[in-house]
C-alpha cells in the first residue's frame, strides 16, 4: 500500500509517471524517510556511498488485487448470493491469492521501506492463511469444539482481534488519502458486523457484514487500479484524494 499511503497515483519528476524523488532510504540523507513509489510503479533508491542504484516494482497493486478478489468472493458467500452459503470455494483462494500473494507483497513493502504497507499486506495475508486453516477439515480446528455455541464464540474472539487490528490501521491511515481511509473504514465495519453475528447468531447481521465486505472489495479494486494505471501505460488515471499534510513552521 505504499503508493496509496504516500502519493496516490504519483507525481511527475523529469518525465511523465516518474516516481517522486524527494525522499531517501533510511539513513541516506534528506528527510531520512522511506523511499517513495510513483505512478509508474518503480521504486527509486537513491545513490548511497558508492552503492549501485536499485529499483523495485510497486508491490501495492498485487497486494490490493489479491485482497480485493478474496474478500469479494467470501463476501458474496456471506450475503448468501444465489443461495451459496458454504465458503469452501474460498479456501484455495485464501491460501494462494489472499494469503501467499498478499504476504509476498508485504515482504516487498518491507524491502521498499514502507512500514505501513508491509504491516497491512503481511498481516492480512496471514489472516487469509489462518482463515483457510480453520476451514480445512483436516486441520481439526472446527472439530475440536463440542457444540456450535462454543465454536461461534471462538470465531467471535478471532474476528474481534482482527476488528481491533483493522481499527488501529484505520487510525494509522488518517493522514494518507481518501481511498485508503475509506478502505479501512469499511473493512472495520465488515469485521465488526461479522464478529457481532458470531456472538449473537443473527444471520441478518452476518449478511450485513458481507455487504460491507463487498463495498470493501470494490474500494480495494479501485485503489489497486489507481496504483496500477500509470501515465506511461494507461490513458486512465484514478485519483485517490490525498489528505493535505500539516504545514511545518
Amino acid at each position: 500500500m505504499a503508493d496509496i499511503e504516500k502519493h496516490g497515483n504519483g507525481g511527475s519528476v523529469g518525465h511523465p509517471g516518474a516516481p517522486n524523488q524527494d525522499t531517501f532510504p533510511m539513513g541516506a540523507g534528506g528527510t531520512g524517510g522511506p523511499p517513495t513509489l510513483g505512478a509508474s510503479g518503480v521504486q527509486q533508491h537513491f545513490y548511497q556511498g558508492g552503492l549501485p542504484l536499485r529499483t523495485f516494482a510497486n508491490p501495492a497493486p498485487l497486494g490490493l488485487f489479491s485482497f480485493a478478489s478474496t474478500t469479494f468472493i467470501l463476501s458474496l458467500v456471506n450475503v448468501n448470493a444465489r443461495g451459496v452459503s458454504t465458503p469452501n470455494v474460498v479456501v484455495g483462494m485464501a491460501l494462494a491469492c489472499g494469503g501467499l500473494a498478499q504476504l509476498l507483497a508485504g515482504m516487498w513493502e518491507f524491502a521498499a521501506g514502507n512500514t505501513f504497507g508491509a504491516t497491512a499486506f503481511s498481516s492480512y495475508g496471514a489472516f487469509w492463511i489462518s482463515w483457510a486453516v480453520i476451514e480445512i477439515p483436516d486441520s481439526g480446528v472446527i472439530a475440536a469444539y463440542d457444540n456450535e455455541d462454543d465454536l461461534a464464540n471462538a470465531l467471535g474472539f478471532y474476528l474481534a482481534a482482527w476488528f481491533m487490528f483493522t481499527f488501529m490501521m484505520l487510525i494509522a491511515s488518517l493522514r494518507s488519502n481518501a481511498g485508503l481511509i475509506s478502505l479501512f473504514f469499511f473493512l472495520t465495519l465488515t469485521f465488526m458486523f461479522l464478529m457481532i453475528a458470531e456472538f449473537t447468531g443473527n444471520n441478518s447481521v452476518h449478511e450485513t457484514g458481507g455487504g460491507f465486505g463487498i463495498v470493501t472489495a470494490a474500494i480495494a479494486y479501485y485503489c489497486a487500479c489507481a496504483n496500477l494505471f500509470s501515465r506511461d501505460s494507461s490513458f486512465v488515471s484514478l485519483p485517490l484524494l490525498p489528505i493535505p499534510k500539516p504545514r511545518t513552521a
